[in-house]
């Protein structure tokens, strides 16, 4: 791109210097002794007064593609903008105006002085781009703030121990797998070992496949086991002390060291974990990957492939394919964009459907009820609790259904989960509502889910009746948690 600056004095040199290499640039100066130093430093130089269309003819002017008015003398950029415009109408134009002078009364004192209507493309205040400057160094401040504590707590934790355990929520799903393996790159370069593990199931084909191709290392543990009992210290991701997080009993608490999650602080976290505990809750970001990524920019630490793609995918299911993005994780997809393998993002996204999961999206359609935009449908005996949720998303596609309920019984309780795309409706406190006295549930506004025990459905006679017993009763709650009637 061929750049016209006009004027060689310290901005001008400056932002010639920071252009050249990459743009074509010419510096229109009109002192001699200053022309010619720049002349010595490399520059293609036109001395000359910018102001004239002679000199601007000299400089190229009519094959220029970006012309940067240096000067703040305001008498000089609106003659100079006047005379660019008479000998290029299409060029664009940034200039560089005192505080007190807007872009308006300037194209209005040219249009007075010349009787000619110009345009100026761009225009630059120094107390503004000062302003910004420093707030985005306030910002990049705060951003390395937290990554450098939680380095603090591991190199801390390192002093007192060797190894960390890292536990995600009992059914991991990619932004909770994506930001324990990032926390154990971290934790890496401490010198501190990591295991990767969570208390459930990880049966949703897409998980499955996004934990073999990328080759992240997790396993399953239980309650009071040894994998769990031999770390000293625990870090938690993506999950708080409870709600879907069954594998750690009370005392397990005291070794909770560092809890990074996106989801809303529960009430008395302060009471149930160490005052040492280095946290990280930020309700405001849409992932847990995305404040890893945050970590991994700020500190400056390679991002491999692999781990980049899992971070990725991570925020993108998170924030339901990039539909709602928060400043952190418009700024995490910016990092992690250029090191992704998109081809094995493709992988990941489109794999192979188990039978067992078709048989229960075809169960979810054939035994789905609709109480005006509202389905609610009962897929029965399982032993996939990840489906339950694959067929709430394939449910809310129905053509008039803005609000999904699906719900199965795997083991010994009734997993429950609702998707919604009605602006009115918040379906985590809709759910922690109807089922909250029974069991638990929450999520965010647009999806959730909810745990309840089987206890007294138990006493059904036959399975037949415990799934009508069951149906009745999350219908009637859900429904009265929507103030949706039925019939």
């Amino acid at each position: 791109m061929r750049v016209l600056v006009l004027g060689g004095g310290a901005l001008g040199r400056s932002v010639a210097e920071s252009l050249r290499g990459e743009f074509e640039v010419t510096i229109i100066e009109k002192d001699e002794v200053r022309a010619k130093a720049l002349e010595e430093s490399g520059f293609n130089v036109v001395h000359g007064d910018f102001s004239y269309t002679a000199t601007l003819l000299k400089a190229g002017i009519d094959r220029a593609e970006l012309v940067i008015i240096t000067t703040t003398n305001i008498e000089t950029v609106k003659k100079t903008v006047y005379v660019v415009r008479s000998n290029n109408r299409d060029v664009p134009v940034l200039i560089v105006l005192p505080d007190e002078v807007s872009v308006e009364s300037l194209l209005e004192e040219i249009r007075e002085a010349y009787e000619a209507d110009v345009k100026v493309d761009y225009a630059v205040s120094p107390r503004n781009a000062l302003r910004d400057a420093i707030i985005k160094s306030v910002e990049r401040i705060g951003e390395s703030k937290n990554a450098k504590l939680l380095v603090r707590k591991l190199k801390e934790l390192k002093s007192r121990g060797d190894s960390l355990l890292i536990l995600m929520h009992d059914n991991p799903d990619p932004d909770a797998i994506a930001s324990a393996a990032a926390l154990s790159a971290i934790a890496g370069t401490i010198g501190l070992k990591t295991q990767i593990v969570y208390g459930g199931e990880v049966t949703h084909h897409e998980n499955r496949a996004f934990v073999n191709l990328l080759g992240v290392d997790i396993k399953r543990v239980s309650p009071g086991s040894y994998e769990l009992k031999r770390y000293p210290f625990i870090a938690l991701v993506d999950c708080q002390p409870n709600g879907n997080l069954t594998t750690l009993e009370q005392p397990d608490y005291e070794r909770i060291k560092i809890i990074v999650d996106h989801h809303q602080s529960l009430q008395h976290l302060q009471e149930l974990i160490p005052e040492d505990a280095f946290i990280d809750i930020r309700p405001d970001v849409h992932s847990a990957a995305a404040i890893m990524a945050e970590y991994l920019r700020t500190l400056n630490m390679p991002v491999s492939k692999l781990l980049a793609t899992a971070l990725f995918y991570g925020i993108y299911v998170d924030t339901k394919k990039f539909s709602k993005l928060s400043h952190v994780d418009l700024k995490a997809i910016e990092f992690l964009a250029g090191s992704v393998d998109y081809e094995l993002l493709d992988k990941i996204e489109h794999p192979d459907i188990s039978t067992e999961t078709a048989e229960i999206l075809a169960k979810a359609i054939m035994n789905r009820r609709i109480y005006k935009n509202v389905v609610i449908s009962n897929v029965g005996f399982i032993t996939n609790r990840d489906a339950v949720a694959e067929s709430a998303d394939f449910l809310l596609r129905l053509e008039g259904i803005n609000t999904v309920l699906v719900f199965g019984i795997v083991d010994d309780r009734i997993e429950i989960s609702a998707r919604t795309r009605d602006v009115r409706v918040n379906i985590g406190t809709a759910l922690r509502g109807a089922f909250g006295d029974i069991g638990s549930g929450g999520g965010h506004s647009q999806s959730g889910g909810a745990r309840i025990p089987l206890g007294l459905f138990k006493l059904a006679k036959d399975k037949n009746s415990l799934l009508r017993l069951a149906e009745e009763a999350i219908t009637e709650k859900f429904l009265e948690a929507l103030k949706v009637k039925e019939g």
